[in-house]
């Protein structure tokens, strides 16, 4: 089991027998019953990390609709576009929930702005992820603290990148174990489901923002185009993530393994 005691402080506070173990169940499973068997098999807290996009808004539905003792938390970097902050609230509403803001440390944000400017983020791939690293990473480790397992909305068709992850796996970063119930989804599934349960969604997606985050690294994405091609486009194509998902030495986390 997941030591919830001691998060962060190494791998060997998961249980790689039980990462296995789940990791393989979840293959046989719908997103709904990953959620519960999770929530069976790991003892401590979960926590399921909103950016309140298409994949998010869905978890939402089935963890609130389930009743699942899960913690709602998001990361308010400061500079999300108003439409997420609406559908952050509709959310709140339609579910009868709170979802618990994690916000960068003030410091180090009026640091890195004083150092590289209110847009420095555009100079080059170091200046963004240092930028990345105060307003999302920090706060994430925060957000993640006394956690248990983390749920992710990760899916394996969103990059390249992200096609190699595994449904469940030790986060050593963390601490903890992770879990991507929705890896083997496509966004044309979640939108069906979506409309049919009329679940609230960010009005930026009918405008063709795919996958949204900051308001200054995120653009529509052209007809047909990569999903996350909007995404810190002025970079190269390869790597682009925010290190939410990546280890210290930039690689996504696999089944069983210690990092």
């Amino acid at each position: 089991m997941v030591n919830p005691s001691a998060p962060g402080s190494s791998a060997a506070a998961v249980d790689l027998s039980l990462v296995k173990e789940l990791d393989s169940a979840f293959r046989n499973l719908d997103p709904r019953g990953r959620l519960s068997l999770l929530r069976e098999r790991v003892a401590g807290p979960l926590v399921f990390t909103t950016s309140f996009g298409l994949e998010d808004q869905v978890l939402t539905h089935w963890i609130a609709g389930a009743g699942l003792a899960v913690s709602f938390v998001t990361l308010d970097t400061g500079r999300l576009f108003p439409e997420t902050h609406a559908v952050w609230a509709a959310t709140e509403q339609r579910y009868g929930i709170r979802v618990r803001a994690f916000y960068p440390d003030t410091v180090s944000v009026e640091t890195l702005v004083a150092a590289q400017g209110i847009d420095g983020l555009y100079a080059s791939k170091a200046a963004r992820v240092a930028c990345c690293t105060v307003r999302k990473v920090a706060p994430l480790g925060r957000a993640l603290r006394g956690a248990a397992a983390w749920i992710t909305g990760l899916r394996a068709d969103q990059s390249a990148a992200r096609a190699g992850a595994a449904f469940v796996a030790s986060d050593s970063v963390h601490g903890l174990l992770k879990a991507n119930p929705l890896l083997d989804w496509t966004r044309g599934r979640l939108a069906e489901v979506a409309a049919a349960e009329n679940i609230p969604v960010n009005r930026l997606h009918a405008r063709g923002f795919l996958s949204i985050g900051c308001a200054p690294c995120t653009r529509a994405v052209a007809p047909n185009g990569a999903e996350r091609s909007g995404r810190w486009w002025w970079e190269e194509e390869s790597g682009r993530e925010c290190g939410l998902h990546l280890t210290p030495d930039g690689r996504l986390v696999r089944a069983g393994a210690a990092s």
